[in-house]
């Protein structure tokens, strides 16, 4: 991928990608994975943009902490943000890794220029039953009991349940999703479950005046696909759904995904 510089920030490991005189690109990832589910987008967007991923606090290299609450963890970004002067940036955020990046633009509306939510369900109603693959590790009485002895082939296969078409999960982003805990996993699931039942996302994102990027694939398993259009009464939201995609379309179709967010990033500046 390149020459890349880790850094850690306020509890979290950062990796910054491409030029730093770039403009920012900021990545966050969802529950239960790490930056490494970015891995297939990056080398394009860096050619561009100076990338930052951050491996939320429980995730990937990053420690547990004591608050998995959405906007504490937005706090921590904007904490970040602050420290490498990094402003204003394109924000994105996949699944619930898209109520943290609003989160952030609710309280520091300077540091985001514009926001690109992916699979990022809008409100707790719009959750489909999931795939049973899943449900079998997170959820009690089995999780808590097949968490401890994960293979990588149960882990791989928990990852593709959410997927519509196959995906080659990489062997680093495996090894970064078997170190989080099922207490933190549970703890953050909770905590993103409330920040959307208190005001869905696009109720929140109506208030703001920052130009959004909404990309849902039209066969994703755990959101409804069809609440992506809850969407369009946001005010500069655009609705992209792909087709034949599921939740993880940074790893399902990682061109296609890296040209939509460019051509919004560039089009917003």
């Amino acid at each position: 991928m390149g020459h890349a510089d880790v850094t850690n920030s306020h509890g979290m490991h950062v990796v910054h990608h491409g030029p730093r005189q770039a403009p920012p690109l900021v990545l966050i990832h969802g529950s239960g994975s790490s930056g490494g589910s970015w891995t297939p987008m990056v080398p394009t967007l860096a050619e561009r943009y100076h990338v930052i991923r951050v491996d939320l606090p429980g995730h990937g290299q990053s420690p547990p902490s004591p608050s998995y609450d959405v906007a504490e963890q937005a706090g921590r970004l904007a904490a970040l943000l602050d420290e490498f002067a990094l402003r204003p940036a394109v924000v994105a955020g996949h699944s619930s890794g898209g109520y943290i990046a609003t989160a952030l633009t609710e309280q520091r509306p300077d540091l985001v220029g514009s926001l690109a939510l992916i699979s990022s369900g809008p409100s707790p109603d719009a959750l489909l039953p999931q795939p049973v693959a899943l449900r079998l590790l997170i959820a009690p009485p089995l999780g808590p009991l097949l968490w401890p002895i994960r293979s990588d082939a149960m882990l791989r296969k928990g990852m593709t349940a959410v997927c519509n078409r196959p995906v080659d999960i990489p062997d680093d982003l495996v090894a970064e999703v078997r170190g989080i805990s099922y207490r933190t996993f549970r703890r953050v699931l909770r905590h993103n479950t409330a920040y959307i039942a208190e005001r869905s996302v696009p109720e929140r994102l109506a208030a703001l005046d920052v130009p959004v990027l909404v990309i849902f694939g039209a066969a994703d398993p755990r959101w409804d696909p069809s609440s992506a259009h809850h969407y369009d009464t946001v005010p500069n939201a655009r609705v992209e759904q792909l087709p034949d995609i599921g939740h993880l379309p940074m790893l399902e179709a990682p061109e296609t995904t890296g040209e939509l967010l460019l051509a919004f990033a560039a089009a917003s500046r």
